[in-house]
């Protein structure tokens, strides 16, 4: 089959940003360290992906040296996600606005400044604020890393930088809780955090000196309705969806947070329909390939978070392995997404099969392995490892076909803007997931175990309750068979996900939407997600938490 359309409109109008085309329509030519830029780039991703997945070995650490509470260790956990989620939109807007490399190098800086703040905090509370600081700088990473991306690399290479960027997310998954537990092993808890700094200064150095500065030329003045409008609502929703298994779905204050983030998200729209300069151009949602995208994002990282985030449960659980060896035995998950797009080979076989064929055969690869490591014979590892491979090779089909349905649907100039909508659709359908698939795993547990222990409320809470070792047994084959349910939940999901996403896709083809929407001139006042990437690190109630989803 032939490049999909949408593919061969990733590169948008002339202007990059950069050089403009001359009279003849050449593009600019290629700079000659682009490929030394996106290792600078996805070096700055690796870290913001570590940090929501290398907690997963320190808790028990956090709870001693520090003092926490359990409820202490759900905010160290929670609010770096939380404040990244809530500012994805206004990073984006900022990086168009104000400079692509601007932004991204004050994000290494704030990430840098908020790692050691972290590394160095004396209580709960102060690790609490650092790691909210370092949700700011990583806001503002994962959105300018991805626009500078869109900007340097051109039309024939794009898809293949955006695999190699979006294959970055997978390695940090599973390199999280490997890297933590060898670093406990030997080095005071602290220095999770402090080992972020030298990569964010040889980022900072190196970006400085490589990286071309690129921005919207009419970005306008700075929508600060849009901006408190945006960050309130998304920050009310994303809340509301981690807490609802904790705090119960029903819970005044969950209803209460998600009805005001519906509501002041239903106010930003409306004021962005109205400001001369939004941050977000509501006229994007008329192109419906730009809905079909970024539906399709909410709908695949739903079912392959929460899926994932059960998977590493299993092995934790049900095989016996400790956080950090659960996260290197998926390490081949990671290393076939990464070794399919270093090489070109995903970039190859997303441009033969279109971005819709592309996203539904990943997504259909990516159920197939879930279901196989779910109900093939749990004994030695080899049917995990042809599981885990089936897995990466779909997401490393479905992944950057999905970010480039995203950002082929939107002006080059608005590449920072794009960045946010996906980074923001993919923190609300991976909070999804997990919240959602953690629930049914929950519900499922709860049902099977015996009378007497059914108010435990966890795994470990009811194997410290069990008595006997009948009472035990019977805890652990129920906590298997709702894994078990979770995960194929989670499987068909996952293919359900891909394959409305890909019809979505295929049917604004099909209706010829024009290639990108386009703004009428404005009027006065009278527009979010190791191994596998989880990206909220969220837990579900009753879950000990694991690798981030």
């Amino acid at each position: 089959m032939s490049a999909d359309p949408v593919a061969a409109a990733a590169a948008g109008p002339a202007n990059h940003g950069g050089p403009a085309a001359g009279p003849s329509g050449d593009a600019p030519p290629r700079s000659p360290t682009r490929w030394l830029i996106l290792a600078v780039l996805c070096l700055a991703q690796l870290v913001v992906v570590l940090d929501n997945t290398v907690l997963t070995v320190a808790v028990p650490v956090l709870t001693t040296e520090l003092g926490a509470s359990t409820a202490d260790v759900q905010w160290i956990i929670n609010a770096y996600a939380l404040v990244l989620s809530g500012l994805l939109l206004s990073a984006g807007s900022a990086a168009d606005r104000y400079g692509r490399r601007r932004m991204l190098l004050a994000g290494l800086v704030l990430f840098g400044l908020g790692s050691l703040a972290a590394g160095l905090a004396g209580s709960g509370s102060q690790l609490i604020a650092a790691r909210a600081g370092m949700g700011v700088g990583g806001a503002l990473l994962v959105t300018a890393t991805l626009a500078v991306a869109m900007q340097v690399f051109d039309a024939a290479e794009r898809s293949r930088a955006i695999g190699i960027w979006a294959a970055t997310s997978a390695l940090g998954f599973a390199a999280g809780p490997p890297i933590g537990g060898a670093v406990l092993a030997h080095l005071p808890w602290g220095a999770i955090f402090l080992m972020n700094i030298p990569i964010v200064l040889v980022c900072l150095l190196v970006g400085r000196v490589l990286i071309p500065e690129s921005r919207d030329p009419a970005g306008g003045r700075l929508d600060v309705g849009g901006v408190v409008l945006s960050t309130a609502g998304l920050t009310a929703v994303v809340w509301s969806i981690i807490s609802g298994p904790e705090r119960g779905w029903a819970s005044a204050e969950v209803l209460g947070a998600g009805a005001a983030g519906v509501l002041l998200l239903g106010l930003f729209v409306h004021w962005e329909r109205r400001v001369p300069d939004p941050m977000l151009d509501m006229h994007f949602f008329r192109d419906r390939r730009f809905v079909g995208a970024t539906s399709g994002v909410v709908l695949i990282t739903f079912g392959a978070t929460g899926a994932l985030f059960l998977l590493t449960q299993h092995l934790q659980f049900v095989r016996g392995y400790p956080a950090w060896e659960a996260g290197l035995r998926m390490a081949p998950f990671a290393l076939s997404i990464v070794l399919l797009n270093v090489t070109g080979a995903a970039a190859v076989a997303i441009r033969r099969l279109g971005l819709p064929a592309a996203i539904a055969v990943g997504m259909t690869l990516l159920a197939a392995g879930l279901l196989l490591v779910t109900h093939a014979p749990a004994d030695g590892y080899a049917v995990l490892l042809g599981g885990l491979l089936v897995m990466g090779t779909g997401c490393a089909l479905a992944n950057p076909a999905i970010v480039e349905a995203v950002m082929s649907a939107i002006p080059a100039q608005k590449a920072g803007a794009g960045a946010g909508v996906d980074g923001t659709m993919t923190e609300v359908g991976s909070s999804l997931g997990i919240a959602v698939l953690g629930a049914v795993l929950n519900a499922r547990f709860t049902a099977l175990l015996p009378a007497a222990l059914v108010g435990a409320g966890s795994f470990p809470a009811a194997l410290a309750a069990a008595g006997s070792g009948a009472d035990r047994e019977a805890v652990t084959v129920a906590f298997a068979a709702a894994l078990e349910t979770g995960q194929t939940v989670g499987a068909a999901a996952v293919l359900v996900g891909g394959l409305v996403a890909a019809g979505l896709l295929r049917r604004a083809e099909r209706s010829g939407s024009p290639d990108h929407a386009v703004a009428p001139p404005p009027v006065a006042p009278p527009p979010v997600a190791p191994p596998p990437v989880a990206p909220s690190g969220v837990v579900p109630s009753g879950v000990v938490p694991a690798v981030d989803g």
